[in-house]
């Protein structure tokens, strides 16, 4: 038997992938991807473009989806909209029928 030795990157980056390209379209797209948070996840929207009105799509998402929500400005991802719990689709399916992106444009990640 062969002994194989696997190294395993604790630091997982969602967004490893539209970093990394430098195609136009990787900035095009908006990244959905689920984040442990302890023992609850938090699902990360980055990538909508600036002129939309982020307090009136919380707001909106809220009501839908009965769940807590909050925007946050980080350095290196732009502004990016954190909901409470796993509303990867949910939020997927809100942002196309409320013809924020097209479908093509939403990339969702995560386990």
């Amino acid at each position: 038997m062969v002994d194989i030795e696997v190294q395993i990157s604790s630091d997982f980056d969602p967004f490893a992938e539209a970093k990394d390209s430098g195609a136009p379209e990787a900035k095009e797209h908006v990244h959905i991807c689920i984040q442990k948070n302890g023992k609850k996840n938090l699902t990360v929207v980055q990538g909508l473009r600036k002129e939309f009105s982020y307090k009136k799509i919380l707001k909106d998402l809220k009501k839908e989806f009965y769940c807590n929500e909050n925007v946050v400005q980080d350095k290196d991802l732009g502004i990016v909209i954190q909901l409470q719990g796993d509303q990867r689709k949910n939020v997927s399916y809100f942002l196309v029928t409320a013809s924020v992106v097209k479908k093509n444009q939403i990339k969702i990640h995560g386990f």
